[in-house]
């Protein structure tokens, strides 16, 4: 009985130590790979949503970085670099703010329709867009490190994690589910934050 009881104890004890993963911890994990980063868009100018007659291919019609986000999103890309981490691959949503956030942090990046905002989705909608990503990401083979840049409301979907913009949610996919690992937040002036996941 004391036996079961003690085994049952370091079960609680190594759960709640993978519960508070965070810091380093956190860059070893991006380091070995199989992990999926979901990034929200650096800072923007203010605003929610984007201006009336917003228009997707149109980044003048839209809410874009301000001179703080893109900043965010280079230093974002300097704290990957500077511990060796390369993602294998970045997606991002169509919007010019999360192509923007990418590309200043990472170069490349691969426009993906299943990331745009769920702001203005309706129910139907936005189950049918998780359902989609969901599926794109139980097929990818590879397993190298994968970003993918989005918008708070597709994150919270995901997650159930609120985001500042800038910051990050480190996730690896178990039974078709996003599970978190902890969050990250390298924007600059940031001081490399890293809070465990809650």
């Amino acid at each position: 009985m004391l036996r079961y009881a003690l085994a049952c104890l370091l079960i609680v004890l190594s759960s709640a130590h993978a519960a508070e993963m965070g810091g380093e911890a956190l860059w070893q994990r991006l380091r070995a790979g199989g992990a999926i980063v979901l990034m929200r868009h650096a800072a923007t100018t203010p605003g929610i949503g984007d201006p009336p007659g917003f228009e997707l291919g149109k980044c003048a019609t839209q809410r874009n970085l301000s001179d703080a986000g893109r900043r965010d999103a280079r230093a974002i890309g300097t704290a990957f670099r500077s511990r060796g981490i390369v993602p294998g691959a970045v997606w991002s949503s169509r919007w010019c703010r999360c192509l923007d956030t990418a590309r200043l942090a990472f170069g490349g990046v691969q426009p993906e329709p299943t990331l745009d905002s769920m702001f203005n989705d309706d129910d139907t909608a936005a189950t049918a867009k998780l359902r989609e990503l969901r599926s794109k990401l139980a097929a990818r083979r590879e397993t190298s490190l994968l970003v993918l840049v989005t918008h708070d409301v597709n994150i919270h979907a995901l997650t159930r994690q609120s985001l500042a913009p800038g910051e990050m949610v480190v996730t690896v996919l178990r039974d078709g589910r996003l599970e978190v690992l902890g969050r990250l937040d390298t924007r600059a002036g940031a001081d490399v934050a890293e809070t465990a996941a809650r």
